[in-house]
């Protein structure tokens, strides 16, 4: 029996290695060396100005030395409307998409509507989606004109399609057995839905609305430069009135609030989930 077994002398020593993505080197090669090309080539497309670039710099450097000292008085009326402009617009337009989104997260769950509304509610969601904020929120802006009604239809918009999609595919994943046990009981469809998924996605729910809330302030600075009201407004009056320092203290207080909206949120989402 030990004969058999082989000495520590003959063992050899290996070191052990992930497996790589594509077992074959030459499909490896291949695969590096198109995108290697791709790359030259959409590079090469694109028209540079070189001189121009170069041009830029002190430019740039004039810009950078403006914004020092930041000046967070002289128009700290006109900041402070901003503010509070962009989380109005922020708080109204996150409780008026999550209250939208609900029907329709409950729509596009494969495991809870029937085919017909399924569709539909998933053609909302992906028509929500395909556009950026800030094309949504030049479509507002003509529809409306300038002000921060554009910039809640944006904001509003733009939730219904991040949370009923999310949210939909909470309710997809559900434990089926607990769901199936409410069903047992001879409850009501709403019933069903109200003791047998609500609970389990409830979490969940909360910690998305918290991310979306986040995410609302920070797009409503954004949306602002094309006209959409909100602190964006401010800054890009700033910045056309060639008040850089204020513009510096904007963008101060916007990361300042956005930080504190981050940790704020991570703190909830880590309490209901």
């Amino acid at each position: 029996m030990t004969a058999s077994l082989p000495s520590m002398a003959n063992v050899r020593r290996t070191t052990w290695r992930p497996q790589p993505l594509i077992k074959s080197p030459r499909l490896r090669w291949v695969l590096a060396l198109g995108a290697g090309i791709y790359l030259a080539v959409a590079v090469g497309t694109l028209d540079i100005d070189w001189a121009r670039v170069a041009e830029g710099w002190p430019r740039a450097e004039r810009f950078f030395v403006g914004f020092f000292p930041p000046d967070f008085t002289s128009r700290w009326d006109a900041i402070f409307a901003g503010l509070m402009e962009s989380l109005w617009m922020t708080v109204a337009a996150t409780v008026l998409g999550i209250l939208i989104s609900i029907p329709v997260a409950v729509g596009g769950a494969r495991n809870v509507a029937p085919l017909p509304v399924y569709y539909f509610c998933r053609s909302i969601m992906a028509l929500s989606r395909t556009f950026h904020e800030v094309l949504i929120a030049i479509f507002f802006v003509k529809l409306f004109g300038f002000g921060p009604f554009a910039g809640l239809m944006t904001l509003t918009f733009a939730t219904l399609g991040f949370y009923a999609k999310l949210l939909s595919e909470d309710i997809e994943s559900i434990d089926v057995a607990q769901a199936e046990a409410i069903r047992a009981t001879g409850a009501s469809w709403l019933q069903w839905l109200s003791y047998g998924i609500q609970p389990q996605v409830l979490p969940r729910a909360i910690g998305l609305a918290v991310y979306r809330l986040d995410i609302n302030f920070r797009e409503s600075a954004v949306i602002g430069i094309v006209g959409a009201g909100g602190i964006g407004a401010t800054l890009n009056t700033a910045f056309d009135r060639y008040e850089f320092d204020t513009a510096a203290a904007i963008l101060l207080i916007i990361i300042g609030i956005v930080m504190l909206a981050e940790y704020t949120s991570g703190i909830i989402r880590q309490k209901v989930q």
